[in-house]
């Protein structure tokens, strides 16, 4: 610190530097806080978006080519977050971290899909993968939950399955295709054995998206032995641990994680604008307030009520 935060967003180049030629000024554009250098090993590889050089850092404050960052204030360093540093008129990004997409479509819609709702609808459809007529259990209902409801629904699941701790969240998620709740607060047995039981045994994926490694074990643990899938994609704190019986592998469930949905920012967010403009992809939904950058502050309160999905803050407001 200090540090310019905000790491979803959408914009316009305004330059570019020495040496990059797949942009110009003028392109839209979604920044994003993983890369995607299309050199690497990963970036090479049809099973991973890990890029060595660009993969997401959040310890990482400067640039990469000289280490040093582009914002000061009155000589001080100001230092960038996630290769990104969105909450800012302008910012300078790695041109590998940026997506060219349709110059036609508003910014102030598919800016969303910069993080949060391609990281959970790509954690279902990418990853999880369920089959038509499967059942799906989600824990957390905030932006990247949903966004894995709605992954759900457009896979065709026959059962989605709604978990938060927020029971206002509930009449909400009946929009992403969500057919049944469960608080685990109403409950007095751990939440993996009450939707077991809902289940015949356990739900055929499921999607943990709260950062909250209890969460990452009752996803895991919830899901029905012979060909679950759990998919875990809420990010831990440094001191967590995950702990499981083995068992719970040798009964053939399998356990994966995803960073971005397993999407490549730059080979896959074009096409996923282009599903928003052929109306493929419901995004508008996921918006739920505005606020004028000036009242930035407004957008933090609204999320840590629970109040919104997404929050757009409007730069030239």
């Amino acid at each position: 610190f200090p540090r310019i935060l905000g790491h979803e967003a959408g914009g316009m180049v305004e330059s570019v530097g020495e040496g990059v030629t797949e942009l110009k000024p003028g392109d839209h554009v979604l920044p994003c806080f993983t890369g995607e250098c299309g050199d690497c090993r990963h970036c090479n590889s049809e099973e991973s978006n890990l890029c060595d050089t660009l993969r997401f850092n959040t310890d990482r404050g400067v640039m990469l080519n000289d280490g040093k960052t582009r914002f000061t204030k009155n000589g001080q360093p100001i230092y960038h977050f996630l290769g990104t540093s969105t909450f800012s008129e302008y910012t300078v990004v790695h041109v590998g971290c940026v997506a060219k997409i349709n110059p036609a479509a508003p910014l102030d819609k598919i800016c969303v899909l910069s993080c949060g709702v391609s990281t959970g609808m790509g954690a279902t459809l990418n990853v999880a993968k369920p089959k038509k007529g499967q059942s799906v259990a989600v824990f957390g209902l905030g932006a990247v939950g949903l966004a894995a409801c709605e992954g759900a629904r457009m896979a065709g699941a026959g059962r989605i399955i709604g978990v938060d701790l927020n029971p206002g969240r509930f009449s909400v998620a009946k929009n992403f295709g969500v057919t049944e709740f469960v608080n685990p607060k109403d409950h007095d047995k751990p939440v993996q054995e009450v939707i077991a039981e809902m289940t015949d045994g356990g739900v055929d994926r499921a999607v943990e998206c709260t950062g909250s490694f209890h969460a990452m074990i009752q996803a895991f643990e919830c899901v029905h032995d012979g060909w679950g899938v759990a998919v875990l994609v809420g990010v831990p704190s440094n001191d967590d641990a995950f702990k499981t019986h083995p068992l719970n592998f040798l009964n053939e469930r399998t356990l994966k994680g995803t960073a971005f949905g397993n999407y490549k920012p730059r080979t896959d967010l074009p096409t996923q604008v282009e599903k928003y403009m052929n109306k493929e992809l419901e995004l508008d939904k996921f918006i739920t307030h505005s606020v004028a950058f000036s009242e930035i502050n407004k957008a933090f309160d609204y999320m840590q009520k629970g109040q919104s999905i997404r929050c757009i803050i409007r730069m030239d407001a």
